[in-house]
């Protein structure tokens, strides 16, 4: 298995880390947590999410939903304060994570968090909360670098352990993310020395 193909991601690739855990365990909070200290850790942070089944970012009768059901593709919604792009897939199984890079490109972010794409080969930090029952990822995903639990756990070697509940030690760890890349975006089994 090879490291994220920069000519899939095009071009330079962007410094990525997925954000993986079992439904529950607290990605979105945990991010709402994170994303203000890395900006004052001066990072320009982009989020890719992963959302389940149909979603509306626009409201049935709204102009843009109204254009957007009459075929515009995509729709564009910009304002002074804010600009949405809406656009079908259909017959897409699921969202295609290097398209979704590269509209994200323009706006040249420091670091793309991407939160629930837990299958896609990219370097991740797991999000662990034994209580929830569901096993680690780590040990069948040689693609974790990190686990974040509020307990600690029996990890894979190579697999840093740190505190769920410390916002600011998960913030440094992440902020130094992009320093790491493109060095560090090797599954575990195919770690690279100098």
């Amino acid at each position: 298995m090879m490291g994220p193909d920069a000519r899939r991601l095009g071009g330079e690739a962007l410094p990525l880390l997925g954000i993986a855990a079992w439904s529950g365990t607290g990605k979105t909070t945990l991010l709402e947590a994170l994303l203000p200290r890395l900006a004052e850790r001066g990072l320009k942070t982009a989020v890719i999410k992963h959302a389940h089944h149909e979603f509306e970012v626009d409201r049935p009768g709204k102009d843009s939903h109204r254009l957007r059901q009459a075929g515009a593709a995509p729709m564009l919604v910009a304002s002074r304060r804010r600009v949405a792009m809406m656009y079908e897939t259909p017959g897409q199984e699921e969202p295609d994570l290097p398209e979704l890079i590269e509209l994200l490109r323009p706006r040249r972010p420091d670091l793309v968090l991407v939160e629930g794409f837990k299958a896609w080969p990219l370097p991740k930090l797991e999000l662990h909360r034994p209580e929830l029952g569901k096993p680690l990822l780590a040990p069948q995903d040689p693609w974790v670098k990190a686990v974040a639990s509020p307990a600690p756990l029996a990890l894979p070697v190579g697999v840093l352990a740190l505190d769920l509940n410390n916002h600011e030690a998960l913030a440094d760890w992440v902020a130094a993310w992009p320093g790491r890349w493109p060095a560090d975006c090797f599954p575990r089994d195919e770690e690279v020395g100098p």
